[in-house]
Order: C-alpha cells, then structure tokens, then sequence
C-alpha cells in the first residue's frame, strides 16, 4: 500500500512512518520541516518539503498516486492556538481541507486523522470520556481539530473517502523535542537533566492521560486495515495521571535534587481529563500496553542520548 503521511518529520509521524515502512509499506513524507526535523526522516521513504496549504502538492499526488493519507501535520499547541487562532485555523482547518479536496480529485480511499481527546471535549461533565461525550473545547487548538472531524464526514457522504478518527491524549517518547514548548514529560526531562528550574503552571493536581508514542503507533497502523469505513476513536490509558506525580516520577528516574516552581495556570486548558478507550479496544483491537514508568524510562534514556538543538 502506498501511504502519503504529512508531518512526517515530525515526534509522532516519524514512528508512524517507520512502522509503516517496516510493515512493508511504501511511505512519502509531505512537511514543511516547521517544526519537524530532517533526523526524523526515514532514508526509505520520499520526501517533499512543502506547506499542507500549498496549491503545488497536486503534483505529489499526480506523481505517487497514494492510496491512503495519514494526516499528521498540523498546529499542535494549544497556547499559540489562543495567542494566533488564525494562523491555528490556517494550518488545521484551510490545510486540511486542501488535501482532502486534493485527495478527492486522486481518489484516495482513506484518511487516518488525529484529533485531539484532550482538547476537543473541554472540561468533562464526566470521566472517563468517551466518544459520546459533549463537545465543548476551551481551546481554539480543540475548536479546530473538531472542525475537521465534521468535514471528514462531510467528505465520506459526499465522496466516499473512508475516515478513521483517532483522539490522542498526552502521547510522549522518544523524539519528541522539548524545545518546541509542548510536551510536559519532555520538557522536564530535559530541564532536569541539565539542573534547570521547572515551572508547574498552577497547582499541579491537574490530571492527564499519557501514552506512549509506540503504543500511538500501534493505533495508526491498526487503523490502515480497520474493516469499519469511518470512525472515531479515543487513545489513552484509562486513568488520570497529575503533573505533580509525573514531576515525583522523573525526579526519581534523573536523579533531579530540586522541586518545582508553581506558576499561574494555563488560560484554555482542562482541569482533569482521560478517555474511555473501550471503542477502541472493541472495534479497533487496540490497547494500551507500555506503562507509563517503563514508558517515563524509555523517555529519560533518549534524552540522556540526544541533544535537541
């Protein structure tokens, strides 16, 4: 199968590509190397360096013809998202809907999109979360991954392009740069690591959902042979896990002497949330299978290994 994968330069994509390469898979990366980076990328797979909004990428598709579009490119951070909702909605919105307009005209037959199970629901009315549960996200970040999700829907009653919905929580791991400023467990890791004061922005009691990227993975190549045409899937761990617990967790994995610094609390982000995955483990055959400490140490030794520039 032929897989176009954007934002594959990217943490999460990256593996993605790998596994699919792996599996046998003919792989192209479409990024824009915005924030992915040319280490990421598979020496198997063909790569274009181009903008998702970019009218050009037509040409891509003429050339490789692929048959599925696993659309991992996009704005990622909630609090450039409040900061910059246009450029948020340019990227996740407009970018998206050119590739599916484009991916029409090349009769793809499948998108595998991420969304976003921490953003898109706001603060629960209950816990776990799941694919049932009210939509009000307090993010334009969330607000826009949503969107798309109503246009996938859109485009399958219109043009049959099959879709496969997965809502990531806090997925973390190897490659992951905690330069870019998103990303909790490899921003503190690597300020601990080099003796760095560490910000908790509020109290800390805040709760999230992590897996690991490899378990990310599994669901993205689950999702290319999934029997079902459409669907949307929450990821996740099942359970809440606080910021002060991850702090208590790396400190003991690096050896980190110091304590954390409280700061104001982030505007537009949740108190306490994580997914209810049953849908997924039911109709995808998924699971989260890597603990979050063998995860939090497959973490810490990348880190230790890789100086992020």
């Amino acid at each position: 199968m032929k897989i176009l994968v954007t934002g594959g330069a990217g943490f999460i994509a990256s593996h993605v590509v790998d596994r699919y390469i792996d599996s046998g898979h003919e792989v192209v990366i479409l990024d824009d190397l915005s924030t992915g980076r040319r280490c990421n990328l598979n020496s198997k797979a063909a790569f274009y360096q181009m903008d998702i909004m970019d009218p050009e990428i037509e040409s891509i598709f003429q050339k490789e013809k692929p048959e599925v579009i696993n659309h991992h490119a996009a704005q990622i951070d909630a609090r450039r998202s409040i900061s910059d909702p246009l450029f948020d909605a340019r990227v996740n919105i407009l970018g998206s809907i050119n590739l599916l307009n484009i991916a029409v005209r090349h009769s793809v037959r499948r998108v595998i999109f991420p969304s976003s199970g921490c953003a898109v629901y706001g603060e629960p009315v209950y816990l776990p979360c799941d694919e049932n549960h009210p939509i009000h996200p307090l993010c334009p970040h969330g607000a826009s991954k949503h969107a798309i999700e109503h246009y996938l829907e859109i485009y399958h009653a219109n043009f049959g392009i099959e879709y496969i919905v997965l809502r990531y929580p806090n997925v973390y791991g190897s490659r992951q740069n905690p330069k870019n400023g998103t990303g909790v467990i490899s921003i503190f890791i690597d300020l601990m690591l080099h003796n760095q004061s560490i910000t908790i922005f509020g109290d800390g009691r805040q709760e999230r959902d992590f897996i690991h990227v490899d378990d990310c993975v599994d669901a993205n190549v689950l999702a290319l042979d999934s029997r079902k045409s459409t669907g949307i899937f929450n990821l996740g761990s099942g359970h809440g896990t606080s910021i002060n617990d991850i702090f208590n967790h790396l400190k003991q994995l690096t050896g980190y002497h110091g304590g954390p610094i409280h700061g104001p609390a982030k505007v537009g982000e949740v108190r306490r949330i994580y997914l209810n995955i049953e849908h997924a483990r039911r109709d995808l055959g998924w699971n989260c299978t890597i603990s979050l400490m063998d995860g939090l140490q497959n973490t810490v030794n990348f880190v230790r290994e890789y100086e992020f520039a």
